[in-house]
């Protein structure tokens, strides 16, 4: 009689591959059991959930096939995979990236592995897909870089049965979250460019819907505001420096344009072209003020003004935070803000007489 498992009755029929001369994998080991790869990776994590027949089943198999993965052999005592999964999407942008680096710096010092899924679109089937292969590879927590908020909402929907901490994205659901302190930094920027005597700053902001663009967009208003400087309607960017520079061209045509703050830096470079090629040398007609502080930024025509974010350091506390929820340590209930810094560079200056 077949065994009855966590993903229903094994099928019938099953045909068995000879493993003779071959390392044995995972999928192997489903095979044998009549159970899913998920199920496996369970029993070798030790879920609660997995009945007693059927981790016996995949216990079984295991020793029949030999099987043991290296992660798995240094689990045994603690009862964990040494492995953690990052999610990330738009990872070639310098902000993700960046995280990315920290993170698996931070796990290999702190013995882990680390299996990184990049998702090149940001529906709600594919972030829940990738969340779940996660899982299924036994990973012991997960980092998500997830900075649309509907990436957030897909992973509240998709319930990991693992501990997970987020980049950038407030799910709203007590999920430990590690954000740079978006607000703070589009103030200084105003605040730095209003100080220079200019009547007002003209935005070039993210693509809506991104957590990090909302916020410096709403901190851009807020500042002007309560400064009584006019606001002028913002232009979206995509965050590639072709965005700035066909949007700095529009901003070119304006003389009354004496500042613009772009909400990355990438987009501040077009900006950047874009007067120069109007004629309106940068800082004399106008100033310009990044964000990030890419290292390419000290070594534009002008050094790019700009907002540091220290990204090592949100890659870094989130794996501390992870590591922390993994050994059952409590952990802030509010989000993690990493302080950013205004670096003043030659691209900014007096606002140009009448």
């Amino acid at each position: 009689m077949p065994r009855s498992t966590a993903d229903g009755p094994a099928p019938k029929g099953r045909s068995r591959r000879s493993f003779a001369g071959t390392r044995p994998v995972m999928d192997d080991v489903a095979q044998l059991a009549g159970v899913s790869k998920q199920t496996v990776s369970r029993v070798l994590n030790d879920h609660p959930a997995v009945r007693p027949e059927t981790r016996e089943a995949v216990q079984n198999a295991m020793r029949s096939l030999g099987y043991l993965p290296s992660r798995s052999a240094r689990s045994l005592a603690s009862g964990k995979t040494r492995l953690l999964g990052v999610i990330s999407f738009d990872a070639a942008r310098y902000g993700p990236a960046s995280a990315l680096t920290a993170i698996n710096a931070a796990a290999q010092e702190a013995g882990y592995l680390v299996s990184s899924i990049a998702v090149d679109t940001a529906d709600r089937d594919t972030v829940v897909h990738a969340a779940a292969r996660l899982t299924a590879e036994g990973a012991d927590g997960v980092i998500a870089i997830t900075a649309q908020k509907h990436m957030g909402k897909a992973l509240a929907q998709a319930r990991l049965d693992t501990p997970l901490v987020v980049l950038e994205n407030d799910l709203e659901d007590g999920t430990p979250l590690v954000t740079a302190d978006s607000r703070t930094g589009a103030r200084k920027a105003v605040e730095h460019l209003l100080s220079l005597g200019h009547a007002t700053v003209h935005h070039i902001a993210g693509p809506t819907g991104w957590t990090s663009a909302d916020r410096r967009a709403d901190s851009w208003r807020a500042t002007l505001k309560a400064a009584g400087a006019e606001v002028p309607a913002p232009l979206i960017g995509d965050w590639s420096a072709d965005s700035g520079y066909d949007l700095g061209r529009r901003l070119a045509e304006h003389p009354g344009v004496t500042a613009v703050f772009a909400s990355n830096d990438q987009m501040a470079l077009g900006v950047l072209r874009a007067f120069h090629e109007a004629g309106r040398p940068v800082p004399d007609e106008v100033s310009v003020v990044g964000y990030d502080d890419i290292p390419e930024a000290a070594h534009l025509l002008p050094p790019l003004t700009t907002v540091r974010t220290d990204f090592t350091e949100i890659g870094t506390r989130a794996l501390r935070l992870l590591l922390d929820r993994i050994d059952g340590a409590p952990v802030p209930e509010t989000e993690t803000v990493i302080p950013v810094e205004l670096i003043i560079r030659r691209s900014t200056g007096p606002a140009p007489r009448n």
